[in-house]
């Protein structure tokens, strides 16, 4: 009796694991229709996520709204006329009336000219040119004054150089400036100018020793420049730049 139990119970445990196995042969076996399904499930939750993310984004962003391409821009509001060129040069003040006289002249070829603004400019050209000749900064002077003018700085500066010595100079700045004279010659304006400067200078030798100036002393030094520009066409006046013409040594 035990023998056949063991017998029958031996070939029950047999059947079941064959079971076991197919059915795990059979659930552990992903088909091509599985794939397809998978992969559309996953699609499904790429594209829920691109939702969500740009929902997210288009909440912090405003969309302004588009101008039609024929639309007529909106003209800038009109700007209050400024005072005349006429009117800002006789509120200029000068000692003689005939620099009002020469001042109005240029503004009538060059409408946009204003004494404050040269004079300002003038005052700017005046320390690099003084700065320039004390350096020996040739290619800086060029650009600034006329060619007959150059001739002169530049043989002063060789002068300087061929006894070897050096200008130490220091500029303090500006203590008054003015317009004293100012005409138009054939569309030409000139303007003369008089600066009183303050400035530290003195000549050195090869050695460094000072032999002439002060090294430590503040000298006023006053200066009379002519600055000229073309003011007689359009062309001529697109070019704002004043050049030195001359000087003057002062009465």
């Amino acid at each position: 009796m035990s023998g056949q139990f063991d017998l029958i119970t031996l070939i029950a445990l047999i059947v079941a694991v064959a079971a076991i196995i197919k059915l795990r042969s059979v659930l552990g076996h992903r088909t091509d229709e599985d794939e397809q399904r998978v992969e559309r499930l996953r699609a499904r939750e790429r594209e829920a996520s691109q939702r969500a993310g740009a929902d997210a984004t288009s909440a912090d962003v405003i969309t302004l709204p588009r101008r039609d391409r024929d639309a007529t821009p909106a003209s800038p509001p009109a700007e209050a006329p400024g005072p005349s060129a006429e009117t800002r040069i006789k509120a200029y003040p000068v000692s003689d009336p005939a620099v009002t006289t020469g001042l109005l002249e240029v503004a009538k070829l060059d409408t946009a000219f204003d004494p404050e603004t040269f004079l300002t400019g003038a005052g700017r050209a005046y320390e690099m040119i003084v700065s320039a000749f004390a350096e020996g900064n040739r290619r800086m002077l060029k650009d600034l004054l006329s060619k007959d003018v150059y001739d002169g700085f530049s043989a002063a500066i060789a002068d300087r150089e061929s006894r070897g010595e050096t200008l130490d100079q220091q500029f303090v700045g500006i203590k008054k400036s003015e317009i004293i004279d100012a005409e138009v010659k054939n569309g030409v304006a000139a303007l003369t100018v008089r600066f009183i400067s303050e400035l530290i200078s003195a000549t050195r030798d090869k050695a460094g020793e000072i032999v002439s100036g002060d090294a430590q002393k503040i000298k006023d030094v006053t200066d009379i420049w002519i600055f000229s520009r073309d003011v007689s066409s359009a062309k001529t006046r697109s070019n704002p730049n004043w050049r030195l013409v001359a000087t003057q040594a002062p009465n």
